[in-house]
This record gives C-alpha cells, sequence and structure tokens, in this order.
C-alpha cells in the first residue's frame, strides 16, 4: 500500500487501490471506519494483498460498482449512479459494508412481501401425512420396484432449503423422514407437489405417494376434502372429473385417478369430500397419459395401446391400436394421432364397442399426405346450429414441422375431412399445437419456438379469406431436468391453457428450481406478469384453471394460476386480473427508490455482523425531531468485550413488563450503547476505531414513551441479556 503524509496520525495515511484496473485514491481512515468490512481486514494485514506495478493494492472487482460504495465510505450518503441496485447489493456484502447493505436490502423489501402482491389469491399449507394404503390388490409387482429402484439411482435427489413453517413432526416433512419407502426414496423429494390439476371448482394435488382434494365455495374458500391412502409408488398421472355426467355413480359424483407404471387407481368422492376406491386397472404397459372424456377414464401409452373405464357399465376395456404420438378430446371423441400418419377417432359413449368381436370401435379419421408421424393433435367445435350441425375443425402438426388443418363439413360427414391449410414454418418436430376461435399456435421442439397465425372465421367457421396470417414468432424457454422432478414432467407442462374462445397464455419457468414463473399471452409471446413465490420456495408444478363464479347474476368464471411448491404447498394467482391490469398504467403510489434512499440518509441503520431481513426496534420517540436518529444500534464489540459486560448493564434476565416500570438509568459514556434487536439486547462496550462515526448514546429512559411505558416492540415483555 502507498503511504502519503498527513499530520503522523495512521487514520490520515493515503491509500492506492487498483479496482479492475481503474484506480482510487482515499484514506485509511475512509476505508476502516466499518471495523469488521473487508478493507478493514486488508489493511490490518489479515487477508493477504496483492500490488501491481505503481504499489496500488490490487482489487479484482467490478470498479464501475466499487465507485458508489466508495462515495459511500466518504460521505454516508448513497449515490448509485445508474447502477443496478441489485448488483450493488453485491458488491456491498461482498466488502462488508453493511450500513449499505442495511440499506440497500430495506430498498428491496419495498418490492418483496410474504402477502404476495394484488394477483396473490390463497395459500393452501402442505397436508398431513396419510396412513398407508392396504393393499387389497396385488397392485405392487417385481417390476415396479426394479422401475422404481433405477429411478433412485438415476435422479438426483431434490430438496428445498427452505422448510414450511410450523410444520415440526406432525407435519407431512416431519413424518415423512420418519417413514419413508422405496418409492420415496431418493428418486423424489415426498414434500414436493408433482402435479396440480383442476375441474369446475376442485383441484387434485399429487405428491409422492399420495392425492389430496381441495374444493372451492364462494363463503368458505378453499377445502381439503379428500386425502387418498399412502401408496406403494410414486404418482406420476393424475386425473380428476368433478362433475360425472349421468348420475352412473348416485351420490358418488366425484372421480379422481392416479397412475404409475401400468398401473391406475380410480376413487369415487361423494359431494362432502369422502371417498371410496372403485379399483385398480392395469394397462399392461407405462401409463403415459391419464385423462377423463366425459365419464369415461382414458389412459394411453405411445406404445399402442388405450384403456378406457365406462362409468355406466364399469367395465374396464384394453385396445390395442398402432402407436400412438398425440390425443385430444372434443365432446364425446377422442382422436388419436399415431405414429404411421394417421389419425383415429373412438366415440367412447354412443358406439365404444364393435358388434363382432366387442372391441372398442377405433376409426381411421385421417391420413397425413406425407404419412408423417401426427406428433400434435387439436380439435376445435365451432358453436352447433340448427341448419348447419357442427363444423369440426382439426390442426395437427408432424414429426417433419408440418402444421395442417383439415376441416369436416356437416354436409361431408361420408367423404371424411378435407384438407385446408398447410404450414411449413417448423424445422423440428411440432410438440405442441392448439387450435382456437382467433389464433393457431404450434410449438415445436427447438427450445419450444412458437409460431402463431390469426384465423378469420365467417358465422363462426374458419374463412379462407383472407385466411390465416402470421402473427408472432417467440421462444418460451424452459430448462428442465431430463425425467422432470424426480421423474414426473406432466406438472410443468407450458400450455397454452385457458378456453378456445378466450386468450390463451403459456407459463414458463426457466430453470428447475427458481421460484418464479412469467405468464405470457400464447399468440403474441407478451408478458402478462410474473409470479414469485411468497414463501421463496421453489415451483416445482403449476397449472392454469378456471373455477365457476357465484351463483350471483353478472359473475363469470375467474382464471388462476394455482403454483405446487418443493415444500408442499399450493399457492394461487389470479389471472384474470392479470388480464383485466394488462396495458393499464400502473400509478405509482408510495416512495420512489430516489426517495427512499434520500430518506435512509438521515437514518443510520443497525451496524450488525449477522444478516437480519426484519428492520430492527426503533428507539427513537416519534415526537423527538432529530437531525439523524438512529433506527436501531447494534454492539460492535469484541468476542471479548461481549464476555465482559458494560459498566451500567442491566443484569441477565431482567424483564420488561407490561405495567409501567421504571429503570435504573446507564451513565452515558463514550462507546457504550444499548442495542436491542428482534432476536438479542445487550448492553455492552464499543471496540470500533476511534475515527469510526460513533452511535448516539442515549438513556433507556428514551427508549420508553412519553407516559413511561415500553415501546411497542416491548410490550408485553421482552429480555435484557
Amino acid at each position: 500500500m502507498a503511504a502519503a503524509g498527513g499530520g503522523g496520525r495512521s487514520g490520515a495515511e493515503l491509500i492506492q487501490l487498483n479496482v479492475g484496473g481503474k484506480r482510487f485514491s482515499t484514506s485509511r481512515q475512509t476505508l476502516t471506519w466499518i471495523s469488521d468490512s473487508f478493507f478493514s481486514s486488508l489493511l490490518s494485514g489479515r487477508i493477504s494483498t496483492l500490488k501491481d506495478e505503481t504499489g496500488a493494492i490490487f482489487i479484482d472487482r467490478d470498479p464501475t460498482v466499487f465507485a458508489p460504495i466508495l462515495n459511500f465510505l466518504r460521505t454516508k450518503e448513497l449515490d448509485p449512479r445508474g447502477v443496478n441496485i441489485s448488483l450493488l447489493l453485491h458488491e456491498a456484502q461482498f466488502y462488508g459494508i453493511t450500513p449499505l447493505v442495511r440499506r440497500l436490502q430495506l430498498r428491496e423489501e419495498l418490492d418483496r412481501s410474504a402477502c404476495g402482491n394484488v394477483l396473490f389469491n390463497g395459500y393452501l399449507p402442505p397436508p398431513v401425512f396419510p396412513a398407508k394404503r392396504r393393499n387389497r390388490h396385488s397392485v405392487a409387482g417385481p417390476q415396479i420396484a426394479a422401475r422404481l429402484q433405477s429411478a433412485a439411482e438415476r435422479a438426483p435427489v431434490r430438496r428445498s432449503n427452505t422448510m414450511p413453517p410450523n410444520l415440526g413432526n406432525a407435519g407431512l416433512l416431519g413424518r415423512l423422514l420418519e417413514d419413508r419407502t422405496l418409492g420415496a426414496g431418493p428418486a423424489s423429494d415426498p414434500g414436493m407437489v408433482r402435479i396440480v390439476c383442476g375441474h369446475h371448482n376442485w383441484i387434485a394435488v399429487a405428491y409422492a405417494q399420495f392425492l389430496v382434494c381441495y374444493r372451492m365455495k364462494e363463503t368458505s374458500g378453499w377445502q381439503q376434502v379428500f386425502s387418498s391412502p399412502r401408496l406403494d409408488w410414486l404418482i406420476e398421472r393424475v386425473a380428476l372429473n368433478a362433475k360425472v355426467l349421468g348420475g352412473s355413480l348416485g351420490e358418488q359424483e366425484k372421480m379422481v385417478a392416479v397412475a404409475s407404471c401400468n398401473e391406475i387407481i380410480l376413487w369415487a368422492l361423494q359431494a362432502d369430500g369422502n371417498g371410496s376406491e372403485i379399483g385398480v386397472f392395469h394397462l399392461g404397459v407405462p401409463v403415459e397419459a391419464l385423462f377423463f372424456v366425459g365419464s369415461q377414464l382414458i389412459a394411453t401409452s405411445h406404445t399402442g395401446k388405450i384403456g378406457v373405464w365406462n362409468a355406466v357399465t364399469k367395465h374396464w376395456q384394453i385396445q390395442d391400436v398402432v402407436p400412438i404420438n398425440s390425443y385430444d378430446a372434443a365432446g364425446t371423441f377422442l382422436l388419436l394421432g399415431c405414429n404411421n400418419g394417421s389419425i383415429y377417432y373412438v366415440d367412447v359413449q354412443k358406439f365404444p364397442l364393435r358388434m363382432k368381436d366387442n372391441d372398442l370401435l377405433v376409426t381411421e379419421l385421417y391420413r397425413d399426405p406425407s404419412e408423417d408421424a401426427v406428433t400434435a393433435l387439436s380439435v376445435y367445435l365451432t358453436p352447433k346450429t340448427s341448419d348447419s350441425g357442427n363444423w369440426i375443425e382439426i390442426a395437427y402438426g408432424t414429426s417433419s414441422g408440418t402444421v395442417r388443418v383439415i376441416v369436416q363439413h356437416p354436409e361431408t360427414v361420408g367423404s371424411g375431412p378435407q384438407l385446408f391449410q398447410t404450414f411449413t414454418v417448423h424445422r423440428s418436430p411440432v410438440t405442441r399445437i392448439m387450435l382456437s376461435e382467433k389464433h393457431l399456435i404450434s410449438v415445436c421442439a427447438d427450445n419450444n419456438h412458437v409460431r402463431t397465425w390469426t384465423v378469420t372465421r365467417f358465422r363462426g367457421m374458419i374463412s379462407t379469406q383472407p385466411g390465416s396470417t402470421p402473427l408472432a414468432s417467440f421462444k418460451i424457454l424452459s430448462l428442465e431436468d431430463i425425467d422432470g422432478h424426480a421423474g414426473c414432467s406432466a406438472g410443468s407442462d407450458i400450455g397454452p391453457f385457458g378456453e378456445r374462445d378466450d386468450q390463451q397464455v403459456f407459463i414458463q419457468k426457466v430453470v428447475p428450481d427458481a421460484s418464479k414463473v412469467f405468464v405470457r399471452l400464447s399468440s403474441t409471446g407478451k408478458r402478462i406478469c410474473e409470479v414469485c413465490s411468497v414463501d421463496g420456495t421453489a415451483i416445482t408444478s403449476f397449472t392454469v384453471h378456471e373455477c365457476e363464479g357465484s351463483s350471483r347474476i353478472g359473475s363469470r368464471p375467474r382464471r388462476y394460476l394455482f403454483t405446487g411448491h418443493a415444500n408442499g404447498s399450493i399457492q394461487m394467482w389470479d389471472l384474470t386480473t392479470a388480464m383485466e391490469m394488462l396495458g393499464k398504467p400502473l400509478e405509482a403510489g408510495g416512495l420512489t427508490e430516489e426517495e427512499l434512499l434520500q430518506q435512509l440518509e438521515q437514518c443510520d441503520l443497525a451496524l450488525t455482523r449477522t444478516p437480519d431481513m426484519s428492520p430492527a426496534v426503533s428507539f427513537a420517540h416519534p415526537g423527538t425531531p432529530r437531525a439523524s436518529s438512529t433506527s436501531s444500534l447494534q454492539s460492535q464489540a469484541s468476542d471479548g468485550a461481549r464476555d465482559k459486560p458494560a459498566k451500567g448493564a442491566v443484569s441477565p434476565g431482567l424483564l420488561l413488563s407490561p405495567a409501567r416500570v421504571s429503570l435504573p438509568q446507564p451513565k452515558p459514556r463514550e462507546g457504550t450503547f444499548l442495542a436491542l434487536t428482534n432476536s438479542q439486547s445487550s448492553l455492552s462496550r464499543s471496540d470500533s476505531p476511534a475515527l469510526a462515526p460513533e452511535p448516539c448514546p442515549r438513556r433507556l429512559a428514551e427508549g420508553l414513551d412519553g407516559d413511561g411505558r415500553a415501546p411497542p416492540g416491548l410490550r408485553g415483555g421482552g429480555q435484557l441479556c
């Protein structure tokens, strides 16, 4: 370090710094008035130094961000000078400039809240871990155990850094740690939400080995109504039907099913939430899609098998078809996009079986001209009219990246659908496609590259004048584990979500353990909003669902985003409000960033060694004006000084009662001051350097209100230790 004179005082020693190639000149006094900072350790020899050819101390950090930090050390005023506040906070933490860190953290706290923002609609805590299911059926075979073992070997352990509050051993995670089976081994975090799905005013939430159903009522909100027993395997698929048509189950008008490997368990739920197991069904091959078409439960596999459980006959039927790549449902029709380039359909309600052999009636509807595999499928049914019947429109994508639209005229039912439009804009296989009232949306395998077109309609039917015109091209980047979250990727589908006659959205989660997702319009890619976890936990699954409104006149359904988290909680967000606020200017109601930092210059925040995200208790009387108030004061005593209480200190164990108290007033003296935070109280001697800015000594009586009562932070009893 290059020294320059100055009255013989060590504090006036001139210090030359080389920060990232840019030279700064300052004094030892400026750099060391914070005793436990990076510079105090550097200049005291506790940190080794590296000097350049001129003798200046070299620090390999960003000089642009260092400039406002040095200015703060000189003037105790913050001037960001266009530097990003988050980056400035990171550098201030590196240098250990605690007053600056406190100031910047307080600024960031204005943008964060444990109660979320205006879009936050509710929080469902993690449920209690259920009892194990009695194995009435031979559900878990050796092949399942072997599969789980292989999954455990290849999947990493996923743990949340933030534990849910007030769970203890009686909650979900505590009991899971005590009783963990093979299925909930290293292959998955047992407390993590794997899948969320909804139907009407119900949602089903799948954890590693059990399922929980919630129901929403206008008066009472969301209530847990059903919890399945603990299963022997990991849940990979979930299907929910909250309105079984036809009343075939009597009072049991809800159904929920889960699947893993080749097995499916189906429950019937009564209106009060009590559930009974209907049965366990085997598909024979891994179940890759599980959903309801009307009241029929459908399971499909890419190997070419489909299973149908009929709610009327209560019969489980398995049918072999060609390998399946995609599917969609419209009304009572199930459409299958297959590997041979054909689109098949099954009417699961009217004519499910053939007379001659009692097999499912699977009919070929259309064959792709190039015979490319149909990798994505979307069906749009136009509004039914008395004179024209249904005009069925089908959009599909192929393995070669081609997007086609075919239509079925009511008057040409016997001749099959006709090719309407073809787009060859993708060079990778099409993975998702959506044909809605106003848009055609396709997504390919190239990092979720999205192409959209506007759809022209005449009397509800697609029209060629002027036809579909290109609208937007963008990407929905979403990085996931190879097998998704512990082998389950069904809970993090990007969409598009929404009704086909309304604006649809994509949900973008960029990295696997992100606590933030972005909601974007599926038509243009425009960002609608961003959703951040209110408790900071990682988002592991999500879905968008529209819940029915109240029975009042004028009430409409509202659209919600449900996010499942690593700690087992469910958070709900109001997307209807987000859509209504889209494009409207936000009126600033509070302090701007500059105004806040300007106000904080009048307050010396706590000089603490341990980070505390909450501001400490203030001792300044609200009616006493001060040029420089102190929000809270923390002792900077060394370890040895803390062991020995300062003169005049209150003895340990003295309690502050809520009643009026009269405490001895310690004699103020230099270097001794009261330190009281949310977690500790101490009266100790400061060992800060003589040239450091000295906190104002104040008597204990100044910490009491004018009537002698303790301030709000101390009422109700506290302890000085």
